[in-house]
């Protein structure tokens, strides 16, 4: 008898066989985090996607053009296969990983959203903390160090967003003690989400080194099948 791994079909293939023919088209901002994170869950599931680097530096998502598709006027912006624009970096992780659970022949190690209630309500709780408690202060104190180079000019706001970056730290560090992921057991997207601006938080002007639990979560993040660096 065949090993049951060989005559399981594989996941991705089946889902890649009904996909729509038109790819997926990401505006996107190459070194931002919140894009990566789009990058990441795209390329794990396998999906077929062109970039359209879009610099926001240059007012590239201020356009009228843009703004029609996204009026908030920031990046990543995915348009889908039918035409729908959908912003914001977490809402496009949880449309992706509710579309990856449709798939067919769906197993535990698609299940990048947990399929029971309690488990879905604390993805999301960590989804939330990485927009407000850790974003603001990690990858803001990142844009300005790392992508304007202009430590001088917000050597305030880099001052008072330091303390706060690494109260969440703390707050992941004490997590990590539990579970080896924020969703638990499994990797999900709540860890796409950490793992953007965390693994380039010295960037940012943060020192990882007295946080061990996040040293070890980041290297099984690495490890996590298709996994692709912030600048593949």
């Amino acid at each position: 008898m065949l090993d049951q791994a060989v005559q399981r079909p594989d996941r991705i293939a089946l889902w890649k066989a009904q996909m729509p023919q038109k790819p997926f088209k990401l505006y996107e901002m190459a070194d931002s985090g919140n894009c990566y994170k789009v990058r990441l869950i795209l390329n794990q599931l396998g999906i077929a996607y062109d970039r359209i680097p879009t610099d926001i530096l240059k007012g590239e998502s201020r356009t009228p053009e843009y703004l029609a598709m996204n009026p908030n006027g920031r990046t990543p912006l995915l348009i889908l296969p039918d035409g729908t624009a959908l912003a914001e970096s977490n809402a496009i992780l949880f449309y992706l990983a509710e579309l990856s659970a449709s798939a067919p022949a769906n197993d535990d190690t698609a299940k990048l959203f947990p399929g029971d209630l309690p488990g879905r309500a604390l993805c999301m709780q960590w989804l939330f903390f990485e927009q407000y408690s850790h974003e603001p202060f990690i990858a803001t104190n990142r844009f300005y160090l790392h992508i304007l180079k202009d430590p001088d000019q917000f050597e305030v706001q880099i001052a008072q967003n330091k303390s706060k970056g690494y109260a969440a730290l703390d707050v992941m560090e004490k997590q990590l003690v539990q579970e080896p992921f924020f969703g638990r057991a499994n990797y999900t997207i709540a860890d796409i989400a950490l793992y953007a601006y965390t693994h380039v938080a010295h960037q940012g002007g943060y020192d990882l080194a007295a946080y061990p639990n996040i040293g070890s979560w980041m290297d099984r993040i690495r490890t996590q099948p298709r996994h692709i660096g912030i600048g593949d």
